[in-house]
């Protein structure tokens, strides 16, 4: 580990913080900002429903390949380097989506965009290096809610536009947002001293990628192909055998490696990492499907006959809880600690979902329950990163953070497949149309509930990890170990 950390004013620091926090929420909205209107696209760009679902997916697949990509390179070359990268990444892609409506380059374009994901915990890794310790918690508690304020923000917003304007505005409000960020970032956030060292693993970022994209690509894509088809199961068994060979090469080929993988064998960081996974399903169900079931028709028994923009509209409380919420977070964490956090966060994840099957009138009851279930995802989201920054050294902060968030996007993109395979499966016709029917809505909701739940058992007996001074050598002090 290299360079020794400033003292920040307090003033400097809560700018960082702002600045940090409101690219976070270009993110989130960048990436709610295809879902409204993908049952428009096929005919906004003349191509087929299966095709338009690519716009989500190619979102999700870029950013799971450059999120831990992105991370490593910022512990080695600088965390604020790769953030400007991720934003740039983003401006180019929103301004292509503004200029075009031929469905190769928008999605060339949403691919561009999903290279953002690796903005919040770049964001969250900075805030390490810049934050003084009794201000870190809040910082990154503040940073992780975006995701729930950019989406509820952007909901409506998006609605707005696309029942009154050209959809291209919404791509152009992105890449003038992007680019105020870039700016931003350049003058008011400051470049970490701390850096890892050791020459970038290619081969590892290659391995990890088509492994990712193997088990990514029927995980999505499943409910479309059928599960049980060969592109399904062989991408499946390709993805076991890559990730198998891309462990092997990990513990054994570079000196510092792409992830470190007996850092994320940890106990503190395992278990951690895979309690993500849950609380990504968990927490994603009832964002995802909420919109959908106010804009059904009331005949399904569960609908309110909503608008886009009235659905969004409604579901802005959810976005303001989490930004609400989020320091308590912080908090409670300093107080009890983060894993005390987690466990109150998924229990009251756990609870709104499960009691989601059960209230269905009136609206005001809908959003509160709705509103409990954010409630629950900030404390636990809020939470994560400091369990995870408490078990790994100084110098592996953004790589850390980015496989942990790669798993809370294998989470939500596992809540997508469940969601898409039960929606399909169980229909109820209403209004001259077919509709998933509550009983289906019912399943989602429980196998929601029980992830929390499990979250919360693996949270519990997730070990304390020891305090960062106590930590043993960075990546840099094995590499020096061995060269002796």
């Amino acid at each position: 580990m290299t360079g020794t950390l400033p003292v920040r004013s307090p003033a400097r620091s809560k700018v960082a913080v702002g600045v940090l926090a409101s690219s976070g929420i270009a993110v989130s909205l960048m990436q709610t900002l295809a879902v409204p209107l993908l049952p428009e696209f096929p005919r906004l760009l003349g191509t087929t429903p299966s095709n338009a679902a690519w716009l989500i997916t190619v979102t999700l697949l870029t950013g799971a390949v450059f999120a831990p990509v992105l991370g490593r390179l910022g512990d080695m070359y600088g965390k604020r380097r790769m953030l400007l990268v991720a934003l740039s990444a983003m401006a180019l892609g929103s301004a292509l989506g503004a200029l075009s409506s031929e469905f190769l380059v928008l999605l060339a374009a949403r691919a561009l965009q999903g290279v953002a994901i690796g903005v919040i915990p770049l964001g969250i890794s900075i805030m390490r290096d810049e934050l003084p310790p009794e201000r870190v918690g809040t910082g990154i508690a503040v940073m992780s809610s975006t995701l729930g304020a950019g989406g509820a923000v952007g909901l409506p917003l998006t609605g707005f536009v696309a029942e009154n304007a050209d959809w291209h505005w919404l791509f152009a409000g992105a890449a003038v947002f992007a680019a105020l960020e870039i700016l931003l970032v350049r003058l008011l956030v400051p470049e970490s001293p701390v850096r890892s060292g050791g020459r970038f693993d290619l081969a590892g970022a290659v391995g990890l990628s088509v492994a990712l994209l193997c088990l990514l690509l029927p995980v999505s894509r499943g409910s479309v192909w059928g599960w049980g088809s060969p592109p399904v199961l062989g991408l499946l068994g390709a993805s076991l055998l890559l990730f198998l060979v891309w462990g092997r090469y990990e513990l054994r080929g570079p000196s510092a490696p792409l992830v470190d993988l007996r850092v994320s064998a940890r106990p503190a960081v395992l278990l951690t990492n895979i309690a993500s996974v849950l609380i990504g399903i968990a927490m994603f169900a009832s964002f995802m499907v909420s919109a959908q079931m106010l804009q059904a028709p009331a005949e399904t028994g569960y609908g309110f006959d909503l608008s886009l923009m009235e659905s969004g509209l409604a579901l802005l409380p959810v976005g303001c809880a989490m930004v609400a919420f989020s320091p308590l977070s912080a908090v409670v964490s300093r107080r009890w600690g983060p894993r005390v956090t987690v466990v109150l966060g998924v229990s009251v994840l756990a609870a709104g979902n499960l009691c989601r099957p059960l209230v269905h009138r009136p609206l005001a009851g809908v959003i509160l329950v709705v509103t409990v279930t954010a409630i629950g995802a900030a404390l636990a989201y809020g939470a994560v990163p400091a369990l995870i920054m408490r078990a790994v050294p100084r110098s592996e902060t953004a790589a850390a953070n980015s496989l942990n968030a790669l798993c809370r996007s294998i989470g939500t993109s596992s809540c997508s497949a469940i969601v898409a395979t039960v929606s399909a499966g169980m229909v109820t016709y209403a209004a001259g149309g077919e509709f998933p029917s509550l009983v289906g809505y019912t399943v989602i909701f429980v196998i929601a509930g029980g992830a929390a739940l499990l979250a919360g058992v693996i949270a519990a007996l997730t070990p304390t990890p020891r305090p960062d001074a106590e930590m043993g050598p960075s990546r840099a002090a094995p590499a020096a170990a061995r060269s002796r």
